[in-house]
This record gives structure tokens, C-alpha cells and sequence, in this order.
């Protein structure tokens, strides 16, 4: 439901708690309607793009109504011909109309005289056969311009679909981490597949009625008009349908809205047990993940029962209607034809056009029905399109070539919620050299590493690379200078040169064959038959845990950064992998300017500056040897380790 505006301010009392429901109401169903307009109105928009191939739908559209219109005009004097002859051969023997003029009655005139006088050297068969063929032609034409018209809208639905998965795919990429650390994974994939997909099956599908059936029904309703102004009155009998379906649509929306939402739940289930089935299967949880997704299941069913009832109401209602509006207007036809204003003829053609009304006029109460459940899809998109694009560039950076003197963490306060789990950080990492943080888990290292390429925002204090704030230069300048490295290697479904090479320019086979020698990787990729070449499935599952590991440092050494992170790189690594990896840390972390988290405090005694981090704070500062001889937490640290 749209939020609720209520401009004036009410005393409650019991006289007036009546008009303060009302009013709520009016304000809600306002909202919601400005709503499901803007939103509708933002899809079309994206047509913007395609207004070449919407004219050209358009076009295709006027004349497939154009020429339909026609071959049912041409049913009128095929029926004159068939029923009254003798009247079309008495015609022959007066003189010719008067010219033609714009009428119904000049046409018809003009229209029975041709007939008359072609009877005059052919057969009454050869005149069917001639209104025939001009018929057949007719829809012929108008069934050709009608699939032209489809033609031109299939590219520009499926454009827009393109163009719309681009536009969330590529917010999801611009949106800080921070937003998906209060998301399941699943209702994003689904707002990303399912919610799109509704959207193209719905509204865009309502975009074909948008720009077909209003031409159909303004040009037919002008003919009908033009035909019989009496009998054309009879077509305001169609507001009501238009009313009655709206009612029957009204809460099709929220149904829809809902549906959506526990879809993205099922999925989230499915993407939590296909990632646990481990602990699914050793704990006998299995029972538990079951009740769980039929549970969810059962009520995605039930909700989507109620929604497809709801739809499947408004056809045969339309219809139902649509067809007592028919009678109605064959009642009153006929009394015409009795009193001598309308041929018989002419009301079967009357009829016959004012049928064709009913079908686009019910296809645009669908396109309402239809797109409501797109516009309840849109709604949950925009959750992502306009969520906070909290960390962004500034408008005139200042470009950062190259780390020439430090980084400097300065003053940093930093929290998630409401409880500061960072409470002023203060260290400086002078140009090659490394600084290593140790602490419990918990204590803050992972999210100092977090805030140096702006995977987060600091509120108070600053970061800042040869004096100039990060937050000053662009997200793309910053994190071009950083080479990172996390204990969960994260590799794509590709081939170990392309996770290698991932997002850097200008890599070659012999760079990249350079920097897997120097992450102890060139020797296990080249036992694999397709070498370098080899696909290493989802998320690297053809490879060790230290062979992902190798992988990803290999990554860092092919960019050649000037400030390397390394979160627990070591940690997820068996002892022989350890030593090799840690040999090729050593030697990459010679020279350069480096932020280490470690785990294994063995692996961080030669750093130049160890910081002991608690409780977001930091205790103790120095090197091993300093650190060893306060005999403080650092000290705790390497006994439990040795003891362990």
C-alpha cells in the first residue's frame, strides 16, 4: 500500500473518527495509485530508446485496424447482394447518385449502384465471387500489418528487458557491501530473474495493448459513430465493464507483491541448503531444511491460487458482459430496422463491427489486470534501484598515480549499527613497508582491511594515501593502486589464466604464467590436461583449498599493486602449501607497501609494524621482538598458538 498523506489535521473524537478513516483511505488509494502510474509510466520510459520501431509499430497498427475495418464494411453490400437482389437490379434501371460525398448514405448509394451495374453483364455468383476476393484481400493486408506491427515490438520488449536486467545488474555491481550484509542472497537472485520476468510478461506485454488497442477502438468507435449515432450510445455501456474489472484487479497487486516475495524466500532456502548440504547431511538436519522449503512452497502455492483466481475472473466477467452489451444493442438495432432507419443489412455489419470493439477493449482491461502484477515486480526492483548509493566519488577527484610517501589511518570511529566496533584507529603504513594486525576474532581487524579500498565508509577520522583523503580521488583510481587477497580464495566459473587475469589490462600468457611461478601455482596448473585453459567450475571446486589460495595470490602478483591487503591469506592453506605461498608473500611484500591480517602469527614475525587490535581498539604497537619482551596480549597470543 503507497503511503499515506493526510494534509489536515483531525481532532479525534467519535463524530469525526469516520471521516479520519476516510480521509486515510481517499490519501492510501491516491498514493497507490500514483504509484502503480509512476511506475508504469518509468517501464514505458525505457521505450525511449526504440522510437523508431514504436513508430513503426504504430503505423502497422493503423492500418492492420484500417483494413479490417474495411473487410467487415464490405460484409454489408456482400449481404445486400445476397439477400435483396431484385433491389440491386432495379437500381440499374435509375439514374446514376449524385457525386459522392462523405456519408453513410451517399457511400451505401454509391456502393449498391456499382453493384447494380456489374449485374448488368455478370452473375449474381461473380459479384460474391468479386466481394469475396476484396475481403480475403483485405485481411490478408490487415494480417500481414498486424504481424509487421509485432515484428517492430518483439525488439523493442525484449530491448527493454535487456536494458533493464543491465540497469539493476550493473546497481547491484555499484551498490557498497554494506547494503547485501542485510540481504538474502536468494530474494535478490530472485528479484533479479523472477520479478524481471514478470515485468516482461506483464507490463511489456501491456505495452502492445498501450500502442494497438487504443488506434483499434478510436478508429472503430469513429465508424460505429459515423454509421449510427443512435446505436453508437450503446457503446458507453462498456464503462461499466472497465469499472468492474478494476474492482475485481484492485487487490491484485498486493497479492502479487507477496507471491514475489515468498518466491525469493523458497530460493534463498534452496541457495542455503545447496551451500550447507555438509552440515545438512552430518547433523541429520535434513528433515529441517525439508519442512522448511515445503512449508514456504505451501504458501508461495496458496497465494498464487488466490492471484490466479483473481485473473481468471476478469475474462469470462468481460466477456459475460461484453456479450450482454451485444444484445442489448441487437434489441435496439432491431426496433431501428422496424421503424425504417437501418437496413438489416446494415445492422449485421453495424453488429459485426461493434464486436471487433469488444476484443480490444477487453485485451486493455487484461493489460490492466496483467500489469499490475508487473507493477507489484517493479516495486520490489526498485528496492535495489533505489537503495543509497552511499559510497560514491566525488565530483572533482583528485587522481592518485602512485603511493609515494604512506598510508595513514587517522582518528578512524567506525560502526555498523549503533555499538563502534573501530574506536580511534590511529597507524601509519610508511611506502614499503608492512603492518600486521593480530587480535581474537571480532576485534576489528577484518574491518580496518574493509575500510582502506572503501569496501565501507568511516563516519569520524580519515584514511589517507600521501595526504590525500580517499574519499577525494575515485573508487576505480583507489582500488586500482590495491591488490587484495581474503581467506576465502573467490574464484569465478572460468578458466585459471582468466581468474588470473581477472580485471586487469593488457595481461599476456607470459605475465600471467610469471605470476603463477612466483605464487608456487605454475607446477600444479600445468599437471591439469588443458593447463592454464582449464575451467575450474563454481567458485574453483576443482581445486584444493591451497591451490585456490595459490590462485588468488597469483591474481594479486599479475596487478603489481602499490598497496597490498592480505586478509588471513595463509590461513586456509595446509603446512607444505603454507611454506610455498609464504615464500611468494615474502618475496611479493619486498618493496611494497603492505596491510596484513594474520592468523598464524608465525607468519607475520618479520613485519615491520605489528598493532594488536581488541575490541576495535589497539592495545600494543611494535615490532616481534618489542612485542615479545612486554610480555602483553601479543605474547598470550604466540603461547596459546605454541600450545595449540
Amino acid at each position: 500500500m503507497g503511503s499515506c498523506k493526510i494534509t489536515e489535521i483531525i481532532t479525534f473524537n467519535p463524530q469525526n473518527e469516520l471521516n479520519s478513516i476516510q480521509l486515510y483511505r481517499y490519501s492510501s488509494t491516491f498514493d497507490e495509485s500514483n504509484s502503480i502510474m509512476k511506475n508504469f509510466f518509468t517501464i514505458i520510459s525505457l521505450a525511449k530508446d526504440y522510437k523508431s520501431s514504436l513508430r513503426l509499430n504504430v503505423f502497422f497498427n493503423l492500418l492492420a485496424v484500417i483494413f479490417g475495418l474495411f473487410s467487415f464494411v464490405l460484409f454489408m453490400p456482400f449481404l445486400e447482394a445476397l439477400f435483396s437482389p431484385d433491389k440491386l437490379e432495379n437500381l440499374a434501371n435509375q439514374p446514376a447518385p449524385s457525386a459522392l460525398s462523405f456519408d453513410n448514405e451517399s457511400l451505401q448509394e454509391h456502393g449498391n449502384y456499382w453493384m447494380s451495374q456489374f449485374l448488368q453483364t455478370h452473375s449474381k455468383f461473380e459479384l460474391l465471387l468479386v466481394l469475396c476476393g476484396v475481403i480475403i484481400t483485405m485481411i490478408l493486408a490487415k494480417n500481414f500489418a498486424r504481424y509487421a506491427a509485432l515484428y517492430f515490438m518483439a525488439g523493442v520488449r525484449n530491448g527493454i528487458v535487456r536494458d533493464y536486467r543491465n540497469k539493476i545488474y550493473n546497481k547491484v555491481l555499484s551498490l557498497p557491501i554494506s547494503y547485501f550484509s542485510g540481504e538474502r542472497k536468494g530474494d535478490i537472485i530472485s528479484k533479479m530473474t523472477n520479478d524481471v520476468k514478470e515485468i516482461e510478461w506483464s507490463v511489456l506485454r501491456s505495452l502492445e495493448a498501450v500502442y494497438r488497442d487504443p488506434i483499434a477502438i478510436f478508429i472503430t468507435i469513429s465508424w460505429l459513430i459515423f454509421q449510427s449515432p443512435k446505436m453508437s450510445l450503446f457503446i458507453l455501456l462498456l464503462i461499466p465493464i472497465v469499472v468492474i474489472i478494476a474492482l475485481i484487479t484492485r487487490k491484485l497487486r498486493k497479492s502479487s507483491a507477496n507471491s514475489q516475495s515468498l518466491i525469493g524466500d523458497m530460493i534463498a532456502t534452496t541457495e542455503e541448503t545447496l551451500s550447507g548440504l555438509k552440515i545438512i547431511k552430518g547433523f541429520n538436519g535434513e528433515k529441517i531444511k525439508r519442512d522448511q522449503f515445503e512449508a514456504e512452497n505451501k504458501k508461495y502455492t496458496l497465494q498464487m491460487t488466490k492471484m490466479f483466481r483473481r485473473i481468471d475472473l476478469a475474462s469470462p466477467l468481460s466477456e459475460f458482459l461484453g456479450v450482454s452489451v451485444i444484445i442489448s444493442t441487437m434489441l435496439y438495432g432491431g426496433n431501428l430496422v422496424f421503424e425504417g432507419e437501418m437496413t438489416g443489412s446494415s445492422l449485421i455489419g453495424y453488429l459485426a463491427i461493434f464486436y471487433t470493439v469488444i476484443a480490444p477493449a477487453k485485451s486493455l482491461t487484461d493489460a490492466v489486470s496483467n500489469a499490475q502484477r508487473g507493477i507489484a515486480s517493479m516495486d520490489r526492483i526498485n528496492e535495489i534501484l533505489e537503495a543509497d548509493d552511499k559510497i560514491i566519488d566525488p565530483e572533482n577527484p583528485i587522481k592518485i598515480n602512485a603511493l609515494n610517501s604512506s598510508v595513514a589511518f587517522k582518528n578512524i570511529q567506525f560502526k555498523y549499527a549503533e555499538d563502534y566496533v573501530l574506536k580511534n584507529v590511529n597507524f601509519e603504513i610508511p611506502k614499503g613497508k608492512s603492518v600486521a594486525l593480530v587480535g581474537q576474532s571480532g576485534s576489528g581487524k577484518s574491518t580496518i582491511a574493509n575500510l582502506l579500498p572503501r569496501f565501507y565508509d568511516i563516519e569520524e577520522g580519515e584514511i589517507t594515501l600521501d595526504s590525500v583523503n580517499i574519499k577525494d580521488t575515485t573508487l576505480k583510481n583507489l582500488r586500482g593502486l590495491m591488490g587484495v587477497v581474503t581467506q576465502e580464495a573467490i574464484l569465478f566459473n572460468d578458466t585459471i589464466a582468466n581468474n588470473i587475469a581477472f580485471g586487469i589490462e593488457n595481461s599476456t600468457p607470459e605475465k600471467i604464467e610469471e605470476a603463477a611461478k612466483i605464487a608456487n601455482a605454475h607446477e600444479f596448473i600445468l599437471q591439469f590436461p588443458q593447463g592454464y585453459d582449464t575451467n575450474i567450475g563454481d567458485g574453483g571446486g576443482k581445486l584444493s583449498g591451497g591451490q585456490k589460495q595459490r590462485i588468488s595470490i597469483a591474481r594479486a602478483v599479475l596487478k603489481n599493486p602499490d598497496i597490498l591487503v592480505l586478509d588471513e591469506a595463509t590461513s586456509a592453506l595446509d603446512t607444505e602449501s603454507e611454506k610455498l605461498v609464504q615464500d611468494a608473500l615474502n618475496n611479493l611484500m619486498k618493496n611494497r607497501t603492505s596491510l596484513i591480517i594474520a592468523h598464524r602469527l608465525s607468519t607475520i614475525q618479520h613485519a615491520d609494524e605489528i598493532l594488536v587490535i581488541h575490541e576495535g581498539e589497539i592495545i600494543e604497537r611494535g615490532n616481534h621482538e618489542e612485542l615479545i619482551a612486554l610480555k602483553g596480549t601479543y605474547t598470550k597470543l604466540i603461547e596459546m598458538q605454541s600450545f595449540g
